[in-house]
């Protein structure tokens, strides 16, 4: 068999294993990138720990490097095992695994002045967290997840539409009614409206508080109000959590040029990419 023949064969298989998780070698290759990103995200976190930061300055630089190293191959797998590289590149995992690594490698070439530098690295050390979004790309279960999230976009737009409508109109309101009280904290309508919102979401910081009779009856309403109002869309996603686990007619194959998931049983073109769903 000629090195033509070979090459398509390793990389179905090399496919199967990177952007499939239903073979045993797929789940085991998942488990260890989630094992690699936790323990990226968490020495990130630790990194920003003066006390522990400034221990193991040293032992967090090589870490850091052994990890983006690891996920550097990572992305280069996918890209070759992908059946159009470009396609994975522009997809929404392929950019998060860009920015997986990207941050590592761009400290490499400060060159903004001593002035700026410091905090140009800071920032971009930073971004590293994206690595916590490469745990959603393993987790079969993430998928209903996100497309719940998707399918309810709308309604959870029109829902927080509607209740900035309503902050507004009670910041207003306990602007008018504040506004002239001695010491009075409710110095401008967006003050107001801020207030309206802790009052709302019941999270009641206590920075602000109403003086008069009628703004404590309604700072009441607007606490009794967010009860109701913080249950809406939580029953929003939980039932486009419901219809997406209810679909029952898609396939867990993954594309083989941008590895999304979520495909119907008949479909012959990728939903996200639109190329063939055909391996070759």
């Amino acid at each position: 068999m000629s090195q033509g023949t070979k090459d398509p064969s390793l990389r179905q298989r090399l496919r199967d294993i990177v952007f499939e998780a239903e073979t045993p070698l797929g789940k085991l290759f998942d488990i260890a990138l989630l094992w690699l990103i936790g323990l990226s995200v968490l020495a990130v976190m630790l990194e920003t720990v003066s006390s522990i930061g400034n221990r193991y300055r040293e032992m967090f630089y090589i870490a850091e490097w052994v990890f983006t190293i690891l996920f550097t191959l990572e992305y280069i797998l996918r890209l070759w095992v992908s059946k159009r590289p470009s396609h994975y590149a522009k997809s929404f995992f392929g950019i998060v695994d860009l920015l997986s690594i990207l941050p590592s490698y761009l400290l490499l070439f400060p060159g903004l002045g001593a002035s700026t530098s410091l905090v140009v690295i800071r920032i971009l050390r930073l971004l590293r967290m994206f690595r916590v979004l490469k745990m959603v790309h393993h987790i079969r279960g993430a998928r209903v997840i996100l497309r719940g999230l998707i399918n309810a976009r709308a309604k959870i737009t029109v829902f927080f539409f509607t209740l900035l409508v309503l902050a507004v109109i009670a910041g207003t309101l306990m602007y008018l009614v504040e506004k002239d009280t001695p010491q009075s904290q409710f110095t401008s309508i967006p003050t107001s409206i801020y207030y309206a919102i802790v009052s709302m979401t019941t999270v009641g910081y206590g920075d602000i508080t109403a003086q008069t009779l009628i703004g404590k009856l309604l700072t009441t309403i607007l606490i009794l109000a967010g009860y109701a109002i913080i249950s809406v869309p939580t029953g929003i996603v939980s039932a486009e959590f419901y219809k997406s686990y209810k679909d029952e007619d898609e396939t867990t194959d993954a594309c083989p040029s941008c590895g999304v998931h979520g495909h119907l049983l008949d479909a012959n073109y990728c939903r996200r990419c639109g190329d063939s769903l055909s391996e070759e």
